[in-house]
């Protein structure tokens, strides 16, 4: 008879008397935020109302299928390489990266195809076959996409704007780089084709910005895939919050799921605790909310006074476009298809205007494909593919 077995023990857990840090969200940002937390010595608390980690980088599994529920494309692989440091470990030890050639393919809607790629050499054959003119003008962008990224990338990107004097200084450098103007009339500046001016303006739409009105610092994202490429992480960008989520259990975190956050608790200008859906009330040291900005203002902290983010000027808010997206598995292999793939219908500007300013479901539209098992065979059963289709529709 095991003894120890019939009589646990009850000797009291040791307590722990780090810190606590509760993060709300377990998306990317939450997970690499309770990650350097744990690896500043606090004890961390992730909660999430879905069932696994990743938030909007959730994964969908099905019948041997892995769809990546959101983003897709990972264009600074150095910022995870840092937070894996930072955390005492190796990304390459955990996660595999791999590099996208080209980045993606451009289908335009008479037909003309564009692969975008950091070859420049091969960029500029492509672009001379479209307008000869514009060969000059490539560069000069490139040029300006690489003065934007020195500044407001890697000089600003990292920095809080707590001070006054630190954010006027910074307002009156960045007017001096344009940043009043919209990506597209930047583009427009360097390139004659409607064409040209239609492929190195739309990368604001990646992340549910309008070409026409984000400010002109998007500009930089030329840049910045060009000096470090485009990757994706084999088993899907999920494989890469779930190694996130290691390193968060790794220093002793724990990730709660299926678990929603219906307050944060405030003692004068400090948070002190979270109220959970159950009833249950979690005490911390700090709280970070990694939730949408009207979700932790207009909802968790509805009870707290809030001179700024007022529930008027939440409701007056400018949100981003909405997306309607198909996951679909085929029997068959299609390689003719590459991972990325945008087809660019027969509007530009006047679809853009539908989704941004009219909120008009038009007639017409533009797609973005994406076919991981181009390059990761894994995320479907053999022989097949994974796909996913997206295309921007006006706020729901």
């Amino acid at each position: 008879m095991n003894v120890a077995s019939r009589f646990p023990s009850h000797k009291p857990k040791p307590v722990d008397n780090r810190p606590h840090a509760i993060v709300i969200g377990a998306g990317v940002g939450g997970l690499a935020t309770g990650a350097l937390l744990g690896a500043k010595g606090y004890r961390v608390t992730i909660i999430d109302p879905l069932d696994e980690p990743g938030g909007r980088a959730y994964a969908h599994r099905q019948d041997g299928f892995t769809f990546d529920a959101g983003p897709t494309i990972i264009t600074a692989p150095w910022l995870f390489e840092k937070l894996w440091h930072d955390c005492g470990g190796r990304l390459s030890d955990d996660v595999e990266l791999r590099p996208n050639t080209p980045f993606y393919r451009v289908r335009f809607d008479d037909g003309t195809v564009f692969d975008y790629s950091g070859d420049r050499a091969a960029m500029e054959a492509q672009i001379s076959r479209i307008e000869p003119r514009d060969v000059a003008g490539y560069r000069s962008f490139l040029d300006e996409s690489r003065r934007i990224y020195e500044v407001a990338f890697e000089q600003l990107a990292h920095k809080p704007f707590h001070s006054l004097l630190f954010t006027a200084k910074t307002l009156a450098g960045l007017v001096r780089l344009g940043g009043y103007r919209s990506v597209y009339s930047v583009v427009s500046k360097h390139f004659k084709s409607d064409k040209l001016r239609t492929l190195f303006s739309f990368h604001p739409l990646l992340i549910g910005g309008n070409p026409f009105s984000a400010t002109s610092f998007y500009c930089l994202i030329a840049h910045l895939e060009g000096k470090y490429g485009v990757h994706h992480a084999i088993g899907g960008t999920n494989a890469l919050v779930r190694g996130i989520a290691s390193l968060v259990t790794r220093n002793g975190g724990q990730i709660r799921l299926n678990e929603t956050v219906t307050e944060i608790e405030t003692e004068g200008r400090r948070a002190k605790a979270v109220r959970l859906a159950s009833g249950e009330r979690i005490t911390a040291d700090i709280v970070i909310s990694n939730a949408d900005p009207a979700t932790t203002y207009g909802k968790l902290l509805k009870q707290h006074p809030r001179k700024r983010w007022t529930d008027a000027k939440l409701k007056r808010g400018d949100y981003s476009m909405s997306l309607f997206v198909w996951y679909f598995g085929t029997n068959r292999r299609y390689d003719d298809v590459l991972h990325h793939t945008m087809l660019f219908g027969p509007r530009y500007r006047g679809l853009l205007d539908d989704i941004f300013r009219n909120h008009r479901l038009a007639e017409d539209f533009s797609l973005y494909l994406h076919r991981p098992t181009a390059s990761d065979p894994s995320l479907a059963p053999p022989g097949s593919d994974a796909f996913y289709v997206l295309s921007p529709v006006p706020n729901l």
